[in-house]
């Protein structure tokens, strides 16, 4: 067994928080290893956002090819070849696929380690028989497609996001379990590409953690498309039905329950079933108790510095149950670069988290619900509305159908964005740099937008929130200006 030099740090998990943290310790010209078990790059790039926002892709443009004639064109039905669509997607993340390769990584100064880590004390840890100790760690092994105990459902058979990708068939038919992001924006990239698609979700309607107005919105555009969505269903069963599966689905189990909620049963049959029900943590094999870190569930449990329970170690990611977004545990790691190894400390700052779920149109997020709002802040908060279908851009766009929702509080501060809208993903962003750096509303009405842009939509929503803001005594000193001025000479 062998053992080298103590390592400033060593990032255990080459996903994003791996990465960035072994690339900005690298750069920063410290002594830096990288531990990965499988292929650097981790969810994002082979099995999450890379491969998805390409079938995605594909799936918008095959939607567009139905909707020719709204723009004038006549193109003639094409077929789709789900093989020829995959193998895109397989191409087009070999194109990522360098940004994270080992080799790019060496060259950087970081010592890229093949293989799992296991802790067999607070300061080694083993990979393949060879013994890594550091100053720092930290666990970046993110989280996995978790799989609810439904009966027969392991018999049966069904795939997850993480296998999607590497297959060569889309499905003719397809239940998918889950309302959240990976569900919805599967289940509608399927629909586009051909499948029958039914979706099934425990809580009384998609996407819970987003704006409702917003999501019911966009829960109605998927109907359009054809999607059947059940919600306040759980599956209780799935057979083998010759090649195919059968779902059973009811209302969830509850203490009022009477006799007979077991008639309110239904079953369908598909050819295959997606599992999209949320996240489970990869860290039952790490050796967390040698090490003396503490978990929730499974969660690696971290303080404001991003520290566990053994304050030499960190944790950034996935793994640790909050946030679970790529730009976040890049956001992490980059705070965890300086409390590794610099005697400056900074707390991670949660406070403007935007996110995206990329469906058609895009669903946009960031701080607070109006009834997250109203809960904390009470009467002074208010929510001022556009909707994108008035734009100049969304009609041209043949796309007039979305909204944009800001709350606020006292004093127009910004307390939350939504935006249902073509590129909301990166409208979002001048909401979220305005709660950033204290910008209230009515300052964006004052910002020039390009003509015609989506853009605009925040601007219109701001320009709502001022014409609110019209009563009482600001009322009254407009009309008395307006009296003023019509006195005054031409």
């Amino acid at each position: 067994m062998t053992q080298d030099r103590t390592f400033d740090i060593v990032a255990i998990g080459g996903g994003t928080a791996g990465l960035v943290t072994a690339a900005g310790g690298a750069g920063l010209g410290a002594n830096v290893a990288l531990v990965e078990r499988d292929r650097l790059g981790g969810d994002c790039l082979w099995t999450g956002c890379v491969p998805s926002k390409a079938l995605i892709g594909s799936a918008r443009v095959a939607r567009h090819v139905r909707d020719a004639s709204a723009f004038g064109l006549g193109v003639p039905r094409q077929e789709i070849e789900a093989a020829d669509v995959l193998s895109s997607v397989r191409d087009v993340r070999a194109q990522i696929e360098p940004h994270d390769d080992p080799e790019r990584f060496r060259a950087m100064g970081v010592d890229v380690v093949e293989g799992a880590a296991r802790f067999v004390s607070p300061h080694e840890v083993e990979v393949d028989g060879r013994r890594l100790r550091a100053r720092r760690f930290l666990i970046a092994t993110g989280s996995r497609a978790a799989v609810p105990p439904i009966p027969g459902l392991e018999d049966a058979g069904y795939f997850t996001h993480a296998e999607a990708f590497d297959r060569d068939t889309i499905p003719g038919s397809l239940a998918v379990i889950g309302g959240g992001p990976i569900g919805v924006e599967l289940a509608q990239a399927y629909r586009r590409l051909g499948a029958d698609v039914t979706v099934v979700e425990l809580l009384d309607r998609l996407m819970v953690r987003e704006e409702p107005e917003l999501a019911d919105l966009l829960t109605s555009r998927l109907r359009d498309e054809g999607i059947r969505i059940r919600t306040g269903r759980i599956v209780t069963r799935v057979d083998r039905a010759g090649n195919r599966r059968r779902v059973t689905i009811a209302p969830p189990a509850t203490a009022e329950a009477g006799p007979g909620q077991e008639g309110r049963a239904e079953t369908f049959d598909v050819d295959e079933v997606l599992v999209a029900a949320g996240r489970a943590p990869n860290t039952e094999d790490l050796g967390l108790d040698a090490a003396g870190v503490e978990t929730a569930g499974g969660w690696v449990t971290v303080d404001s510095r991003l520290r566990t329970s053994r304050k030499h170690i960190f944790a950034a990611g996935d793994v640790t149950g909050g946030f679970l977004f790529t730009h976040v545990a890049d956001h992490e790691a980059r705070t965890v670069v300086q409390n590794a190894l610099f005697p400056v400390r900074a707390n991670i700052d949660y406070r403007v988290i935007p996110w995206c779920t990329y469906t058609d149109p895009e669903l946009a997020h960031v701080g607070l619900t109006e009834a997250e709002a109203r809960d904390r802040h009470g009467p002074s908060v208010s929510a001022h509305v556009y909707d994108i279908g008035n734009l100049d851009r969304a009609i041209a766009e043949r796309a007039a159908m979305g909204r944009v929702k800001i709350v606020v509080g006292k004093g127009g501060r910004i307390l939350g964005g939504h935006i249902l809208a073509p590129g909301a993903g990166t409208m979002i962003a001048e909401i979220s740099l305005a709660m950033k750096v204290g910008v209230k509303l009515g300052t964006l009405a004052s910002l020039v937008h390009p003509y015609p842009t989506m853009s605009e939509g925040v601007k219109r929503t701001a320009d709502a929130y001022r014409r609110s803001t019209l009563t009482g005594w600001r009322k009254s000193a407009v009309d008395l200006a307006l009296r003023i001025g019509r006195a005054l000479p031409p």
